[in-house]
């Protein structure tokens, strides 16, 4: 098959467009003809190398996966040959505690296609049957590839873990990105007042027909005197965090007395600081997140296919042209999904 694969760590330029075995699938698996890959912000860290991650190479990225089953392993009853799906991004063990209190999440052997193992950047990738998703008949391939991680994040970011409630103010950081847009549509669909920033008037507009209500330019506002002026000096319930260092001291200044502060991503920086007098005398609440329960995200697919919730694609590449993509993507300018065509 043809696949992006890199075989050290780097810039764009370890990524290569060539040939690789097909995978071979076990009895409770699957062999997936992938018709589109998104990209997500993983896939630049991955790419680059982690800290203490030892990704194995040479390694076949990509996460968000939309296609059509091509071959099913011999234990497996729930999907059949040439059955469109979308794959859940989530790989467990599916037998320790947590995955069947049905918190997949949580296990801790639990990874995503193409983080340590290798993803749908591909003609084929395969997973465990489990991964495997009712399709939505509605959308097209790139936007089914659009779906499942920021969506997932983002419900269990504001819904699971932040307890969002209707009529709360919700501070949504950086809305041009996947999880961010993600994010504005679920705040809106539960009745929040949402205040969004981004880096530039066409970015903020996008986000403002998405459903926000206020609207930042972090390049040119300072972020905690517009949430001060805007919610009368109270602060925000909650803040949506994926930047890191860069908005720390905002979103902590941002909070309401008793906010919460949810964060699924540390983009410009991990090393950030608070003073735990501000923490507890204010009875702030700072809440880590990582991905989502499948139910979580079956849950997100029912509201897709009913039109509640849209995925926002920015552009597509094909897949030969995934240098060029991650290149795009570093870059920042755009808003919504980066996805690949198979």
């Amino acid at each position: 098959m043809k696949a992006i694969l890199f075989r050290k760590h780097g810039g764009p330029e370890v990524i290569e467009y060539t040939d690789a075995p097909t995978p071979s699938i076990r009895a409770n698996e699957v062999l997936v003809r992938v018709h589109a890959c998104a990209l997500n912000h993983l896939d630049l860290w991955v790419r680059g190398g982690l800290p203490g991650v030892p990704i194995p190479l040479p390694h076949i990225p990509g996460s968000d996966i939309a296609g059509e089953i091509a071959e099913i392993g011999a234990d497996v009853t729930t999907v059949k040959v040439g059955q469109k799906v979308a794959l859940a991004p989530g790989v467990s063990c599916g037998k320790c505690a947590a995955c069947v209190a049905g918190r997949d999440n949580f296990c801790r052997q639990f990874s995503n296609l193409g983080y340590m193992i290798d993803g749908g950047c591909a003609e084929f990738v395969k997973c465990p049957e489990v991964n495997c998703l009712p399709y939505p008949e509605n959308l097209t391939w790139e936007q089914a590839a659009s779906m499942p991680l920021v969506f997932q994040t983002a419900w269990h970011m504001l819904l699971t873990r932040a307890q969002l409630q209707p009529g709360e103010d919700v501070l949504i950081l950086g809305a041009g990105s996947g999880v961010g847009s993600a994010a504005i549509q679920i705040a809106a669909m539960f009745g929040a007042r949402i205040i969004a920033t981004a880096g530039n008037t066409e970015k903020l507009e996008k986000a403002k027909q998405l459903g926000a209500h206020h609207l930042i330019n972090h390049k040119t506002q300072k972020i905690r005197d517009e949430v001060r002026r805007i919610t009368n000096k109270r602060g925000v319930d909650v803040v949506f965090d994926h930047v890191g260092t860069a908005t720390w001291d905002d979103s902590v200044a941002s909070l309401a007395v008793g906010g919460r502060l949810i964060t699924c991503g540390a983009t410009t920086g991990y090393d950030a600081k608070i003073d735990l007098r501000f923490l507890f005398t204010r009875q702030f609440s700072l809440l880590g997140s990582y991905m989502g329960a499948k139910s979580e995200l079956l849950s997100v697919m029912k509201l897709v296919a009913s039109g509640h919730l849209k995925p926002v694609i920015d552009r597509t590449f094909p897949l030969a042209a995934c240098a060029e993509a991650h290149r795009y993507l570093e870059s920042g300018d755009q808003f919504g999904k980066v996805v690949l065509t198979v």
